[in-house]
């Protein structure tokens, strides 16, 4: 299995292209804020062909250049329908005028072709098998793809901004809701096997494994004290 990523625009966003190998179909993940080149280069290094972009939310740093990119190869974009207004009216998303230098680098809008995708939906894309969690607390219509274990590669979360190496998304955005989050780690995190590699929206990969071991949040849940309060969920992300 291709797995390309690299970190783009302002909020240095992951973006994620995956195929089953190079020279073959390929699903794009989240291009996100000025990812658009980023994402041309991968297709023509690793000689890929996209058949879908698919979104594991809303929010402007993860889908800002959707409509670019769908609209240069012809492809559908799936987001989950609680996030779908973001794309039109991506300042709802963050509750705050985003502000017009930013504002005027973006093609905001949807592409031709949206589809929605539900929890439990089995994407079959590009040959491979997409598993979605819905998964909010982050945004109401935050998801997860989950990608079973190969011959070549362990079992695979791109987790969005559910989890990352040592914390979890923001939950004071508008639809973020900690008791929320708190319930899809717990759901969705938990039952994974250890050696589960986690791509997740932004900074570094990591496994179930090591959050389990050392992240609080995913560790607090585990313990299930969630209903006394986990500590707050660091800014510095969208």
């Amino acid at each position: 299995m291709l797995i390309a990523g690299f970190p783009a625009g302002a909020w240095g966003t992951n973006c994620y292209l995956v195929a089953p190998a190079a020279g073959e179909e390929c699903v794009i993940i989240d291009p996100g804020h000025q990812a658009a080149q980023g994402v041309e280069e991968a297709l023509a290094k690793h000689r890929l062909k996209p058949v879908a972009v698919v979104l594991t939310h809303g929010h402007i740093d993860h889908v800002a250049s959707v409509v670019p990119v769908c609209g240069a190869h012809g492809v559908p974009a799936w987001i989950h329908p609680d996030d779908r207004y973001m794309m039109s009216d991506p300042e709802k998303g963050i509750g705050r005028t985003i502000g017009m230098p930013l504002m005027g680098e973006l093609t905001v809008g949807e592409p031709d072709d949206v589809r929605e995708m539900t929890d439990g939906a089995k994407l079959e894309l590009a040959g491979l098998e997409l598993t979605v969690a819905h998964a909010p607390g982050h945004t109401k219509g935050s998801v997860t793809f989950g990608l079973p274990e190969a011959a070549d590669i362990p079992p695979l979360l791109f987790s969005g901004d559910l989890l990352f190496a040592g914390s979890i998304g923001r939950t004071d955005l508008p639809g973020g809701d900690m008791a929320e989050m708190l319930d899809s780690l717990a759901r969705v995190c938990l039952p994974l096997d250890d050696s589960t590699v986690v791509l997740s929206g932004h900074g570094p990969q990591t496994t179930i494994g090591q959050e389990r071991a050392t992240n609080p949040y995913l560790r607090q849940v585990a313990a299930g004290r969630q209903e006394h309060g986990a500590p707050e969920a660091p800014r510095r992300r969208m």
